[in-house]
């Protein structure tokens, strides 16, 4: 079978250091760790673990069967990525799809770029790793981002850092999370593009958004016809909200200024539904506020 890699064999020396307890490295400071972290390393696969924090969580089975295909005429090409996490034990950062193909062909050992990690830069590496993947729908990209920003605390300053992208492009992802779910679901199964979803994110109102979701369907209606439609549906809304708003929100909106003396609103998401938000400037405001919301002079 042809490598694409440089094989680096276990020889005995460096077979101790992966499998006596003694020998065993858990740090890059270790004495030998240059012979292993930083190195491609032929690893058994009872050895490899997956990753629970894995992204991924849709791994198609033809394409395990191709990839598996081509791996017994070509060879691995591109060596998979892992952690050490334990004595004999280590965890995939990325390949995994690599690694399901290797175990589908009843292959004993797989080329594993070896490093150390801990669980969040594990997840980071995996999360960066999959982002630049050409396959991803935009739902698994824009959750992917939200990984990164939730669980490995990263801003979007240091995101469009780490996978190459602006800022605004990570932004516009990151909206289509807040499309209907069966929006997004019309999304990743490539009913609708992304484009499609970034015009239907700017309709609040759901019922609006998924009304506009089946012309698009119906009418196999381009990205440019869906922006149309959205800002007709937008300019009704917002007609909506004022023609709501006069009464009885108008007059009871001048009572609660004048009883609070702040500058309430009051913010409508429907024909009756709403938030009365009541701001203050510092922590005195504050106090006097709960007292009258409390009954208290």
């Amino acid at each position: 079978m042809a490598k694409a890699y440089k094989k680096q064999s276990l020889g005995r020396g460096l077979s101790a250091l992966l499998n006596d307890p003694i020998e065993d490295i858990k740090s890059a400071k270790d004495k030998n760790a240059d012979q292993i972290i930083g190195n491609i390393i032929e690893l058994s696969i009872d050895q490899i673990k997956v990753n629970p924090f894995q992204p991924r969580t849709n791994f198609e089975e033809e394409k395990i069967i191709e990839l598996a295909k081509s791996i017994q005429e070509l060879g691995i090409i591109q060596p998979i990525t892992v952690r050490k996490i334990d004595i004999k034990s280590f965890e995939i950062i990325s390949g995994e799809r690599r690694f399901r193909a290797v175990q589908s062909l009843m292959l004993k050992s797989i080329p594993a770029f070896v490093r150390i990690a801990n669980d969040k830069e594990s997840l980071e590496m995996a999360l960066v790793e999959n982002i630049q993947r050409e396959n991803l729908d935009p739902i698994e990209i824009a959750l992917c981002y939200k990984r990164l920003i939730d669980e490995v605390m990263l801003t979007q300053e240091k995101m469009s850092e780490r996978v190459g992208k602006k800022r605004s492009t990570i932004s516009n992802y990151l909206r289509l999370l807040k499309l209907d779910p069966i929006v997004q679901t019309g999304i990743r199964d490539g009913f609708i593009s992304m484009g499609h979803g970034r015009s239907l994110v700017t309709i609040e109102n759901k019922e609006d958004q998924l009304n506009i979701y089946e012309k698009i369907l119906e009418k196999s209606l381009s990205v440019r016809e869906t922006e149309i439609l959205a800002n007709k549906s937008k300019k009704s809304e917002k007609k909506l909200k004022i023609k709501l708003f006069k009464e009885p929100f108008n007059t009871s909106l001048k009572k609660l200024k004048n009883k609070y003396n702040s500058e309430v609103k009051i913010t409508l998401n429907g024909k009756e539904k709403g938030s009365i938000i009541i701001p203050f400037n510092n922590i005195d405001e504050f106090k006097e506020l709960n007292k009258k919301l409390n009954g208290n002079k």
